[in-house]
């Protein structure tokens, strides 16, 4: 991950919409439409830009990365959930575009120094990630539908849900097709996912929702990848008091994906089944022994992945 080396002198705040922009350099604030000529005349009016900071927005801020790519200028994509609470922090209860705009501005000037530049993802990447949320959102209908078929009084619609089920399971289907396709494809993919593969603990499936949902594997410190995998233990301790340290914050769904190879090794199967024994020889409750193991592989995969871009001498 790369980051800004020294202070920024000029960061605009964008607060995206659909069809509009609204932008704040600290001192003005100004509404531009959500368009490629609009944003580029906005950044060539800026003598000196340092520092862009925008929201992610379902893709409506494609078009601003793309042209800071372009003019060179360096963009945080911020998480949605640290703005909010630094917007708390300052008791502000009002919302607008402009407001938005303007903390967001804020937040770039006071907290530069730990946030994480843009950079634009791997064509590959942006697909595997499409399709992994695409497989899930299917598996999510698939339960649903099951569940609804098991409900009271659901028996007359017995075909109607078997049909679904059918049609969705044939998607999935498909959609794993896709998956395997596009990184035997792929020469980075296809590298990062036999590394993934070769611990016994993952299989393809669970190595391309990791390398889609954490594509930062292997450019990390441990302590960093285990904190964005959200499996990184974290203090509660107050005076003499001291806390049960419980696992919070990072990616769910990176975090969900870690919890069926860590039950694999609680069965004492895989390369982290001696793991997962020794800690449970050691006293420790079996949840926090899981969780110890799904830190483990994310730390280890990480290591590993990185292991393999440092060039051989």
């Amino acid at each position: 991950m790369a980051f800004l080396h020294h202070q920024p002198q000029l960061c605009l705040g964008f607060d995206i919409a659909k069809h509009t922009i609204t932008v704040c350099d600290g001192a003005t604030t100004r509404t531009i439409a959500n368009q490629r000529r609009a944003i580029r005349a906005l950044l060539k009016s800026y003598k000196q830009i340092d520092l862009v900071v925008c929201e992610p927005t379902g893709g409506h801020e494609g078009l601003l990365l793309e042209e800071c790519l372009r003019a060179g200028i360096a963009c945080h994509r911020a998480d949605t959930l640290r703005v909010k609470s630094f917007i708390r922090s300052f008791g502000t209860q009002g919302k607008s575009d402009a407001i938005d705009a303007g903390m967001l501005c804020a937040y770039g000037r006071e907290r530069w120094v730990k946030l994480p530049l843009w950079q634009a993802p791997d064509v590959d990447e942006v697909r595997l990630r499409a399709l992994v949320r695409r497989r899930q959102e299917l598996i999510a209908t698939k339960v649903a539908e099951k569940n609804r078929a098991k409900a009271p009084g659901s028996r007359d619609l017995a075909a109607s849900f078997k049909a679904v089920i059918k049609v969705v399971e044939r998607q999935i289907q498909v959609i794993n097709a896709e998956i395997r396709e596009l990184i035997a494809n792929s020469n980075t993919l296809k590298q990062r996912a036999a590394i993934c593969t070769a611990m016994d603990s993952l299989g393809p499936i669970v190595a391309a929702k990791l390398l889609a949902g954490l594509p930062e594997l292997g450019s990390m410190t441990r302590r960093q990848a285990a904190a964005l995998a959200g499996v990184a233990p974290h203090p509660n301790d107050s005076g003499l008091k001291k806390g049960y340290r419980k696992i919070r914050g990072g990616r769910p769904e990176v975090r969900s994906t870690l919890f069926m190879p860590a039950l694999r090794a609680a069965a004492g199967k895989g390369e982290f089944a001696a793991f997962y024994k020794r800690l449970r020889a050691n006293g420790k409750k079996p949840m926090v022994a899981i969780a110890a193991v799904m830190r483990k592989i994310i730390v280890t995969l990480n290591a590993r992945l990185r292991d393999a871009l440092i060039p051989q001498s």
